[in-house]
């Protein structure tokens, strides 16, 4: 049995110093990508706001933010020094659940708008009901991205707080109804359009990447070894701890940096420019797809934390270890 924390700079405390200060330097670091590089308010990316920080006025606060994460995650587990490992693994866990569960309804609301938009346009029923002007935007893909698709985001994120499903059940099912769709629609009525394999690949998309860090909590991820299933475990706590930190947290950061380092980075900018592939009158969510990558860092770095903490408090031998059966090498 593990000893009790009996200092706010215990072991366990440092692990979760550790843990916060990384989800906080990623949380700004969203903040600042979509401040400096996304809503037009100036600033640069933060390498050049370092070495550059008296030229704009937010290089210096932008600058600053990090830090300040830092010290605010620190006052907290300060703060919370009594609270166990698990507990706040916990937390954290609760915390990506959430932010799944509402990327998986606005993915599900918005394929289904941006469907029967794409639908309607296709076979010329958009003027007739909302007028040659509306119509003609709903062809523009800033227009449809900002007053259809953000609006419906925000819906969905609304939906998530009153839901408690991960959503990701039910996307799978969708998913299998759009492609019976297309079949039959191909075979029977020998009818198909573009925006019709866009929604499969959309919501295929978000099901693979949005899911993975549920499958990390689950320990669902094919763990190829030869040595890993004979240890102790001790030994597996420690390897997962260890592992979690040089690789799980690094290649989150990595997509991250490489994705929102620079305003044409690869997520960036689609995303910023709401970029669509045009083939034929198909859906206007290739941007959506892009973030999707962010997203699944954003979520994966989250569950990697959670993991961090359980697995330094499986090495302790804390109480209240989750049993996940039928775990092992692959």
């Amino acid at each position: 049995m593990a000893e009790p924390v009996k200092s706010a700079f215990s072991f366990p405390n440092i692990i979760r110093m550790f843990g916060w200060c990384v989800l906080a330097s990623m949380f700004v670091f969203l903040a600042n990508n979509f401040l400096t590089l996304g809503s037009g308010m100036g600033g640069i990316p933060l390498i050049q706001a370092l070495s550059d920080i008296g030229t704009y006025p937010l290089n210096a606060l932008q600058a600053a933010s990090y830090p300040a994460a830092i010290f605010v995650a620190i006052y907290y587990v300060l703060m919370t020094a009594d609270m166990p490992l698990r507990t706040d693994a916990d937390r954290i866990t609760a915390m990506n659940t959430f932010l799944i569960r509402a990327a998986f309804w606005s993915v599900l609301i918005v394929g289904l708008a941006d469907l029967v938009i794409s639908a309607m346009r296709v076979e010329d029923m958009l003027t007739p009901l909302v007028g040659d002007q509306i119509a003609s935007d709903l062809g523009r893909s800033h227009f449809r991205g900002m007053y259809v698709h953000v609006p419906l985001i925000l819906f969905g994120t609304v939906l998530a707080i009153f839901t408690r499903t991960l959503g990701f059940h039910w996307l799978t099912l969708m998913i299998v109804g759009a492609e019976l769709l297309i079949v039959f629609m191909r075979f029977i009525f020998s009818y198909e359009q573009a925006y019709m394999a866009d929604l499969v690949r959309f919501w295929y998309g978000a099901l693979f990447l949005f899911a993975s860090a549920y499958t990390l909590l689950e320990e669902g991820h094919v763990r190829v070894d030869v040595f890993y299933t004979n240890f102790t475990l001790k030994t597996k706590s420690a390897v997962n701890a260890v592992c979690t930190i040089l690789m799980g947290l690094t290649l989150c950061w990595t997509i991250l940096i490489v994705g929102m380092g620079q305003k044409t980075s690869i997520i960036n900018s689609p995303v910023f420019n709401f970029e669509v592939t045009q083939s034929g009158f198909g859906m206007y969510v290739k941007y959506m797809m892009a973030a999707f990558l962010g997203i699944f860092a954003v979520s994966m770095m989250i569950q990697f934390v959670s993991y961090l903490f359980s697995a330094v408090a499986d090495y302790r031998g804390d109480p209240g270890a989750r049993v996940i059966q039928n775990v092992g090498g692959h």
